[in-house]
């Protein structure tokens, strides 16, 4: 079973590779939950080395359009947190480290103890909430904590040095969004990111992971270069969503397609 200390061997592991880490995300229940499982060993094959499944919500905040598509369809699919626990059980074992992200609301209704032990009993190493205020999250990281999860603080461009030294302490690794607004795919991967990256590197002991507008294997390169992993979400479920009936075949070849962006060794700089 996964535990939290697999996402830093994953991490280690890309680093020692000279690249840095891929993290593909895909919305459970998106097609149909019973896709999950071959998207989970597609993305795995093509070589990710972290994996984030989305449980969806009615009102998802900081998702973009395709998204939010995804996580109606999948609510409109009957998807359910009690099923996406059980399917993922059968799923970590063969599967690199998998994390949720989800928002407060079905966590705070499934029961927050409750979901972090059942989540971590399930394998998954970590959860993100994006609408959780990290200085009002104690609960949470609490019971994240207790079960063994890590819960992932997320930093923006416009995050302060105080919010940096409140997150020193958080386990996993730090999601460094790389625009203010919603998730979605970006013309260009903005200037301030590296910034971002070297400010929080100061600060938190973790590895910095960048995701929100990266949309091809070149923007997945040039965040690469810096940052310690590279998160692509909405770009990913876009081309499953061009054709759902071949989800896994276009995961496949999609996050293939990144893996190459990440994995010139030496790119770093």
């Amino acid at each position: 079973m996964t535990t939290n200390n697999s996402l830093h061997d994953a991490f280690r592991a890309a680093r020692d590779e000279g690249r840095a880490a891929l993290i593909p995300y895909v919305t459970a229940g998106y097609p149909s939950l019973s896709r999950l499982p071959g998207l989970v060993a597609a993305l795995t094959e093509a070589g990710a080395d972290v994996i984030e499944i989305g449980i969806p919500f009615s009102d998802p905040l900081a998702d973009g359009p395709v998204l939010q598509r995804a996580a109606t369809e999948a609510l409109a699919n009957g998807t359910r947190v009690a099923q996406i626990l059980e399917m993922v059980r059968d799923l970590t074992p063969k599967a690199p480290p998998m994390v949720f992200l989800t928002y407060i609301n079905p966590v705070f209704r499934y029961g927050i103890e409750r979901f972090s032990q059942d989540a971590y009993d399930a394998g998954m190493a970590g959860l993100i909430i994006p609408d959780l205020p990290w200085a009002e999250g104690q609960d949470f990281r609490l019971a994240a904590e207790a079960s063994g999860l890590a819960l992932i603080p997320l930093v923006a461009p416009t995050s302060t040095d105080s919010h940096l030294h409140s997150i020193r302490t958080a386990k996993g690794f730090v999601y460094g969004v790389s625009v203010t607004g919603v998730t979605g795919m970006r013309a260009a991967v903005d200037s301030g990111v590296r910034t971002l990256v070297e400010r929080v590197r100061r600060v938190v002991p973790l590895p910095v992971a960048v995701g929100f507008g990266i949309a091809n294997a070149q923007q997945a390169h040039e965040v690469a270069r810096y940052a310690d992993g590279v998160i692509v979400g909405s770009a990913l479920v876009r081309t499953i969503m061009e054709d759902p009936s071949h989800a896994e075949e276009r995961a496949y070849a999609f996050v293939k397609e990144l893996k190459s962006g990440v994995n010139q060794l030496g790119s770093k700089a």
